[in-house]
């Protein structure tokens, strides 16, 4: 059996809704037309003959495994963020898109090109790769799905007999002091967090899953991201937010399994099986008042913050990595405030990105903090720390939350035969 083929057979729709594997497969050589039209989509095969070989792809991230890659894989160095609604009620199309973009990622984290590739030789049709990263290493690629509240229930209607499959957890985030939410830029039934180290690699899978997706779902919003704010590999250097100041100290390593089991992963028998090895994610736009911040002292700047501008040590202490003294910063400072010794333990992992938009017209940088943060459940993470940080940080001064979403992502997909949401769906 060649890969095609067995990418074919993993992806093969239930039965009886008159798509057929021959159809799937029809979409690579002369019948790729029909093959298309039938599936309301592209083919998501991986392109090229059988890899015997067991050499890794250089800069390629296992796609499939226990968990999804993206939240405790070491931080890439740019993000596309992109969130779906989905527009039809037909049950078998979705669960056939979520099974051609399962095929469709494993492709593209491995470095391969989709289906037939970008030059399948049959000009009537269009390829089934858009093309712009041929020939570009997958630069550490990792693609992360989430669903959100509404993809469950929305009006009162259980869209596609799932609603009973919606973990408790799931719940809306609720209305924080100081928020100007967008709804434009909030909310929403899928998620998709396209992370790499090639902002192009990271744009060609959105572009390709939205175009996969085509007539099931469309998008709602998205977010480009660069200069990660938060790293998940200690012995790193600590990244630097655009207020300036190190960002992440404290953050969960990728490596430090009893901290992620603790805080990240949910575990079995909490929630709904789907959910085992997942984990769920918050997302806030963060606008940054730059230009106020600019022309902020630094005694101010590093009282609002918590520590010191240069190497990062806590107000009080003199290594950026010396335990915190919490009595020693300022009662309103963010450190203090977010610290889990004062939040009853509360901890996330975080996988935040910054942002520049353009201006706002008004002669402002449009810029911020994407905040990204992954934990084992928000009603005892995001939540009680966020309401402290609302309520109480300096720092709410020079920004303001602009957009919001949750998602719970499943667990990781562990084979051929699997898919993104397959337990859900089953």
């Amino acid at each position: 059996m060649t890969e095609i083929e067995r990418v074919a057979e993993a992806v093969e729709p239930p039965s009886g809704d008159g798509f057929s594997r021959r159809a799937l497969l029809g979409w690579t050589g002369g019948a790729l037309v029909v093959g298309a039209a039938a599936a309301g989509g592209v083919a998501t095969a991986v392109t090229g003959s059988e890899d015997k070989s067991s050499t890794p792809t250089p800069g390629a991230v296992d796609f499939h495994g226990v968990n999804q890659a993206g939240i405790a894989t070491p931080v890439q160095d740019r993000l596309h963020f992109c969130v779906f609604d989905v527009i039809t009620d037909d049950r078998a199309k979705l669960v056939r898109m979520l099974q051609q973009w399962t095929a469709a990622a494993a492709a593209m984290t491995a470095g391969k090109q989709i289906g037939t590739g970008a030059d399948s030789g049959v000009p009537e049709s269009p390829p089934d790769d858009t093309g712009e990263a041929v020939g570009l290493p997958p630069n550490n690629l990792t693609l992360t799905v989430g669903f959100g509240p509404t993809l469950f229930t929305k009006d009162g209607r259980d869209r596609f007999g799932i609603a009973a499959k919606k973990p408790e957890a799931l719940t809306e985030l609720p209305a924080f002091p100081g928020d100007k939410l967008d709804p434009q830029r909030s909310g929403g039934d899928i998620a998709v967090q396209a992370c790499s180290d090639d902002p192009q690699v990271a744009v060609h899978a959105i572009r390709n899953l939205a175009r996969i997706g085509f007539g099931v779902v469309s998008v709602r919003w998205s977010q480009l991201g660069f200069g990660k704010t938060s790293s998940t590999t200690p012995e790193a250097m600590t990244p630097r937010n655009l207020f300036g100041f190190k960002d992440g100290t404290r953050n969960i390593a990728g490596t430090e399994t009893d901290r992620l089991r603790e805080h990240v992963w949910v575990p079995a028998g909490e929630g709904p099986a789907w959910m085992t090895g997942g984990s769920y994610l918050v997302a806030r736009r963060i606008r940054m008042h730059i230009e106020t911040w600019d022309r902020t002292s630094l005694q101010e700047q590093e009282d609002v913050i918590g520590r010191n501008k240069g190497v990062g040590a806590p107000q009080g202490a003199t290594g950026e990595h010396d335990v915190v003294p919490l009595k020693a910063l300022p009662e309103k400072s963010h450190v203090r405030l977010s610290h889990p010794d004062t939040n009853n333990g509360a901890t996330i992992l975080r996988r935040g990105y910054s942002f520049v938009d353009g201006s706002d017209g008004l002669g402002r940088l449009e810029a911020g903090l994407f905040f990204l943060a992954y934990q084992r459940d928000p009603r005892k993470g995001f939540i009680p720390i966020q309401q402290r940080l609302a309520s109480n940080d300096a720092m709410n001064e020079y920004i303001q939350h602009v957009g919001s979403a949750l998602f719970a992502c499943p667990g990781g997909v562990r084979g051929a035969d699997d898919y993104w949401g397959k337990a859900l769906f089953a």
